[in-house]
């Protein structure tokens, strides 16, 4: 046995109700079977009692426990299923915002460029009409001084003519020392010059 030395030493007699004395550590006579659950005696009880046990707990697992756990894989499915439908639709709607926004995107940057273009057409169309006004007022003003040029070269060939007179009238008298006519001169001018 595997009892030490100190728990195996016998103690004094007690006298219990029935007037046997026993040792603290020793054990009645009848008390020396085998224990119960490897007692061969007991199989066929134990066997009985284990199948119904066993029957009893299958019952409750297929009647009580089972159900339970099935409703609840059904409710998580269902829910499952539910938030990857909810997600779908909302991809599909994020999905058409985002092509929603780049068509926007892509119409305003066509409405932009548009925009730009027709600014840049209406500044070169302004430039252009400032350029011809200016060039149309440098023209005039072109013209007007040509007139004037002409004006002041028309006056000026006649004195010319005038002053040709006089100084040939005054050549003539300085080289021949007499006067000649008015007419004579203008004459003899009008030829040089025409």
């Amino acid at each position: 046995m595997f009892v030490t030395s100190a728990f195996a030493e016998e103690t004094a007699p007690a006298t219990g109700a029935g007037g046997d004395t026993h040792s603290g550590t020793a054990v009645p006579g009848e008390a020396h079977a085998a224990f119960p659950p490897f007692d061969p005696s007991t199989f066929p009880s134990q066997l009985l009692w284990l199948a119904i046990t066993f029957g009893l707990f299958y019952l409750f697992l297929k009647k009580v426990a089972m159900p339970r756990v099935g409703g609840i894989i059904d409710v998580r499915n269902e829910r499952i299923t539910r938030d990857l439908d909810q997600a779908a639709k909302l991809k599909g709607e994020a999905d058409a915002a985002v092509a929603a926004y780049e068509q926007e995107l892509a119409e305003a940057k066509t409405k932009a460029n548009t925009i730009g273009q027709q600014a840049s057409d209406a500044a070169k169309a302004e430039v252009e009409a400032a350029r011809k006004k200016v060039e149309a007022a440098l023209d005039e003003k072109l013209g007007a001084a040509e007139a004037r040029i002409a004006s002041i070269k028309a006056n000026a060939m006649k004195e010319v003519g005038g002053i040709a007179e006089d100084t040939a009238s005054e050549i003539v008298e300085a080289l021949v020392g007499g006067k000649a006519s008015k007419a004579e001169v203008a004459a003899a001018v009008k030829s040089v010059a025409g």
